[in-house]
């Protein structure tokens, strides 16, 4: 899925429920994190609920990033398939210029996440381009 795909797909649903309940949907098709993961190296710090998260350089060419993460949070799975399909796959200057702020602010999370939810969410995103970073 890509993010224009995503962006579609939540200008369809009528409102926040039928998106958070995508968001959900979206969660359970995470690829399984291994428990042996579950570390508090590969720990977001900023979130309500256990998020962890490995990024790793793939070696083609160009070389991408791939994200794995899991939450023990439902909605936070959905989350965290959202940051995959911005960012999963793509390399570390791609993922350095994305207006991320700009893709939630589409997808009607700046107004629909608890404060709390969107300092987790920022977790996430910080963690990701601070890969990128030291990658790129």
């Amino acid at each position: 899925m890509t993010i224009d795909e995503l962006v579609e797909e939540f200008d369809v649903l009528c409102d926040w429920d039928e998106r958070c309940d995508y968001l959900i949907d979206l969660g359970f098709e995470l690829p399984e994190f291994p428990s042996e993961a579950k570390i508090a190296q590969n720990q977001v710090y900023g979130c309500q609920s256990n998020v962890w998260m490995i990024c790793e350089i793939q070696p083609i060419d160009p070389p991408v990033i791939k994200i794995f993460a899991e939450s023990d949070a439902i909605i936070v799975n959905g989350l965290i398939a959202l940051l995959m399909t911005i960012f999963s796959g793509k390399t570390p200057q791609d993922i350095l210029a994305t207006n991320v702020e700009g893709i939630f602010a589409r997808l009607g999370l700046d107004r629909h996440l608890s404060a709390a939810r969107r300092n987790g969410l920022f977790g996430m995103v910080n963690k990701i381009r601070n890969y990128a970073k030291h990658a790129a």
